[in-house]
């Protein structure tokens, strides 16, 4: 397949499929009642600078090698669909500090780096289970995201338009200039660890226990300080590395901020610097997996109840058919149950194969629930079970539980019930503001945090025994 691969080869698949009476929607992509706009839409994309670089791409690859061996930990989170009506910078630097937060935590259990890729800067799109929605009686088009339509309950706001696909590419573009500036210019700075705290979580347990912590870095870097080890020296105490992804489900978007690397002559999608396959679109027969065939990217997959060792490993063969450590992180996503019963197939069969795979565990999309007043929510107890239970199985395969992936934010939403702060289902309607599905909010976040450090602690103790 990739020495036959062209930037537009998915489009042949899916002209094959509306050949036999198909249309895009079953690829989960939009069909546009303009196809001269989309055009024009789609051209001025290929002449935008590109959002990420080959470079940093590369860099994020090497970094998910050192977790496929063991040697690092994954940990990815941020919004389930971002919006446009919320591009500020509170809501993007509150995000990325929780995120900061849980990697010291994660840092001082593992005793492993943490690889921080943020849902962040291009995630505007979303799977749906069919091309209509009826909404109080009326059918419309189904919301597919602010990349595709709007989520206004009229007809007009459901209609795909090209256009938002240049407003999409401009947000991303202003997202990842402000997170750059965090990552790269003194926000990140392991002195600020005791300000990145957010307020409304101040006097919460897992503030205090997060306090403690802070403490304790703030005693080791002035010891290290004291030794000449100060942050000239040591870059990584004054700055951070911090990547960016999103599902890559609107191939017109992706393949127009496709290029090939002027150094290297390889391909790269430069919307983000890692894009993942849904559990929908994960046929390896399929425009998706085409496409994500050929980029240099690093490429994640979601894994349902549903795969089965063969389709594993012919995608495995697909992606990354030279077996680079790295390139391809399966992402986890069954329910507790399932994961005990399905996931140690899976595991044998890549570590038999002599596969080089991240697996990382997603506890939010098998856990969502529906409350007799009508809020979609998930509960913390059963996200922390299916954690558990990818943990369990690892530990059981003689494998490495690599990373975790989370739909979380740094503001102080009341939408998955449950935790320390005991949210129960009559509060949800508190601070239920997304317009996807519910996300753990920044106590939520943290204390999965500390949960899952104790896990890594356990593994890492048990390796050393």
């Amino acid at each position: 397949m990739s020495g036959q691969w062209t930037k537009d080869g998915w489009r042949r698949i899916v002209e094959e499929r509306r050949g036999q009476g198909g249309t895009w929607e079953d690829f989960q992509m939009p069909t546009y009642p303009d196809a001269d706009a989309l055009g024009r839409v789609e051209t001025s994309l290929a002449t935008m600078p590109p959002l990420v670089f080959a470079g940093e791409a590369r860099t994020l690859k090497a970094q998910l090698a050192k977790v496929c061996a063991g040697e690092a930990f994954l940990l990815q989170g941020g919004d389930c669909a971002e919006s446009f009506s919320e591009l500020r910078a509170d809501t993007i630097r509150d995000t990325f500090r929780v995120l900061l937060q849980m990697a010291v935590v994660l840092t001082f259990g593992a005793a492993l780096p943490i690889v921080k890729v943020g849902r962040m800067a291009g995630q505007f799109a979303k799977p749906r289970s069919a091309p209509t929605e009826k909404i109080n009686g009326v059918e419309l088009i189904s919301y597919r995201g602010d990349m595709i339509n709007g989520p206004e309950n009229t007809p007009d706001a459901r209609i795909p338009d090209p256009d938002r696909m240049m407003r999409a590419y401009n947000q991303s573009a202003a997202t990842l200039n402000l997170l750059r500036a965090f990552a790269a210019g003194g926000y990140a700075d392991l002195h600020k660890v005791h300000k990145w705290t957010l307020e409304f979580a101040s006097g919460s347990p897992q503030a205090e226990q997060y306090q403690g912590l802070a403490d304790r870095i703030q005693e080791t870097l002035a010891f290290m300080e004291a030794c000449g080890l100060t942050g000239d020296r040591v870059p990584q105490i004054r700055k951070t590395d911090f990547f960016t992804s999103h599902e890559a489900l609107l191939l017109p978007y992706e393949e127009a901020l496709t290029r090939t690397d002027s150094t290297t002559g390889e391909v790269y999608c430069c919307s983000a610097h890692m894009l993942w396959i849904g559990e929908r679109t994960r046929d390896p027969k399929g425009p998706h997996v085409q496409f994500m065939s050929g980029i240099g990217n690093p490429i994640g997959c979601k894994v349902g109840p549903s795969m089965t060792t063969d389709d594993l490993l012919t995608l495995c063969d697909a992606i990354n058919p030279r077996n680079e450590p790295g390139k391809l992180t399966f992402i986890v996503r069954m329910g507790a149950e399932k994961v005990l019963e399905k996931l140690p197939a899976l595991v044998r069969a890549a570590k038999a194969e002599g596969r080089n795979v991240v697996w990382a565990c997603d506890p939010m999309h098998a856990n969502t629930i529906k409350t007799e007043n009508g809020y979609k929510t998930r509960s913390f107890d059963r996200i922390l079970d299916e954690v558990k239970a990818f943990f369990a199985v690892h530990k059981a395969e003689g494998t490495h539980a690599g990373g975790v992936h989370f739909e979380m934010t740094g503001r102080n939403v009341t939408e998955c019930i449950g935790g320390s702060q005991a949210i129960t289902e009559s509060g949800l309607s508190e601070a239920y503001d997304t317009y996807c599905d519910p996300r753990l909010n920044a106590n939520q976040s943290l204390e999965l945090a500390f949960l899952i450090s104790e896990a890594l602690k356990a593994e890492r103790q048990a390796l050393a025994g």
